[in-house]
């Protein structure tokens, strides 16, 4: 058995200024992420549940800081400790903004979550029939199947969502 290295001991001061960090990233605060991207913060930082920056503004919605993030090389597979992507959470708020700045800045339209769950599966499961357009004309792939072997549209059906779960149905 292999001894970790010790962690060190973070100071009040740190952990003050990691917070507001990703305050920032929640509230979506453009140019105070910018100053600090600028000044070396790593665009990758994740906080204690595995949420990276990306993922906080992907998740609240705020695509320029999307955008920004991204421009400063957030990955954007980066998943956290539920092993949700930026695209996935952005797909279950029904962010569309934050769905194409994901996109255009290169996300993945078929990757996956916690349980092998694409994007477009979790935008069928909660009846987002516009994301899901936008998913498919992207080159989602309808026909892909989660851990448990459910397509987007059976997961759809299982959830209620008729909207989504019929327009999936013929594909």
């Amino acid at each position: 058995m292999q001894n970790d290295p010790p962690k060190p001991e973070l100071d009040e001061e740190t952990i003050a200024f990691a917070q507001r960090v990703f305050q920032h990233a929640r509230a979506g605060q453009v140019e105070e992420l910018g100053d600090l991207l600028r000044m070396g913060l790593p665009p990758n930082l994740r906080n204690e549940k595995g949420d990276s920056l990306l993922m906080l503004a992907s998740y609240n919605g705020h695509a320029d800081a999307v955008r920004l993030l991204m421009e400063h090389g957030a990955d954007a597979e980066l998943a956290n400790d539920r092993g949700q992507t930026p695209l996935a959470g952005a797909a279950f708020k029904g962010d569309m903004a934050t769905i194409m700045a994901l996109l255009d800045g290169g996300a993945d339209v078929n990757g996956r979550s916690d349980g092998g769950k694409t994007p477009l599966m979790i935008a069928a499961m909660f009846n987002r029939s516009e994301i899901v357009e936008v998913l498919l004309a992207r080159g989602a792939d309808p026909q892909a199947r989660d851990a448990g072997g459910l397509t987007a549209g059976a997961l759809a059906a299982a959830m209620g969502a008729t909207d989504t779960a019929e327009r999936l149905s013929g594909i």
